[in-house]
């Protein structure tokens, strides 16, 4: 089995003002999904945590090639394993609504040690898998940032209980959460995102103050947001938007539940 796919339902806990599912709740879909997947093989987190080590994602990238679905809706997300080394696994993954690809992307995992959090060979899982050479984004590439130009806005959180995961550090919902506020309500009510990347660099944890700034760069509707602590880089993410049309998406699913 190269492909593992789970059914999901849209809820109002990942739904947005307009019924529609968010992008970040797409990507905790691909995330539990993953997790699935190395439960079936014995290699959740769960259980290689009695090896004394743990998952960590280091990146992923996705892109939103189609409308989202609407709340109450059925999707199936597809992940398998597009590439692996001695230290690292590459996932790549699609997001299908009515047999269509909506969302689809990739993502880079690493185990780390308990005691050093320095990464070990990811052998307890390649040994388990067959790698499907089926890239969704093309060849993986190297995560790079653009000149960064004018500050649109700078942020602070303290992290707290809500933003922790159960490897007791801060997890990736919180800091795409942190980036996404920067950006004022109307620009998120007028434009759609179309892709994110993200790049994990240092972990954080509970009770620190963490800084959001974003910025412009050359390309429209392209930014890119650093979040911090002190001086440490913990988080980079770009993110690329699209203006959207006038038209209602709550009529239109008003019309089609009708």
């Amino acid at each position: 089995m190269n492909k593992y796919t789970q059914t999901y339902f849209i809820t109002n806990d990942n739904m947005d003002i307009n019924y529609r599912l968010t992008p970040i709740g797409a990507v905790m879909f691909f995330q539990d999904c993953f997790a699935q997947y190395m439960t079936t093989k014995h290699v959740a987190a769960f259980d290689i945590i009695k090896e004394n080590i743990f998952w960590v994602v280091a990146e992923f990238n996705i892109e939103f090639t189609d409308d989202m679905p609407f709340w109450s809706e059925k999707i199936d997300v597809e992940v398998w394993i597009s590439e692996a080394s001695k230290i690292k696994i590459y996932a790549d993954f699609e997001l299908i609504h009515n047999g269509k690809t909506f969302a689809k992307g990739n993502s880079c995992w690493f185990i780390l040690s308990t005691e050093t959090h320095r990464p070990t060979s990811v052998n307890v899982v390649t040994d388990k898998f067959e790698t499907l050479n089926k890239f969704t984004l093309g060849e993986h590439k190297k995560f790079k940032l653009d000149e960064m130009n004018n500050i649109v806005k700078t942020i602070t959180h303290k992290t707290n209980l809500s933003d922790i995961d159960f490897n007791n550090h801060v997890n990736n919902k919180s800091y795409i959460n942190i980036a996404n506020a920067t950006l004022d309500r109307e620009f998120k009510l007028t434009h759609n995102l179309k892709s994110m990347s993200v790049k994990f660099i240092k972990e954080s944890f509970i009770d620190e103050v963490l800084t959001c700034t974003t910025y412009t760069t050359e390309e429209n509707y392209k930014f890119i947001h650093k979040i911090k602590n002190n001086d440490s880089d913990i988080c980079d993410i770009t993110t690329i938007w699209e203006p959207i049309s006038n038209q209602s998406d709550i009529s239109n699913f008003k019309l089609q539940i009708r």
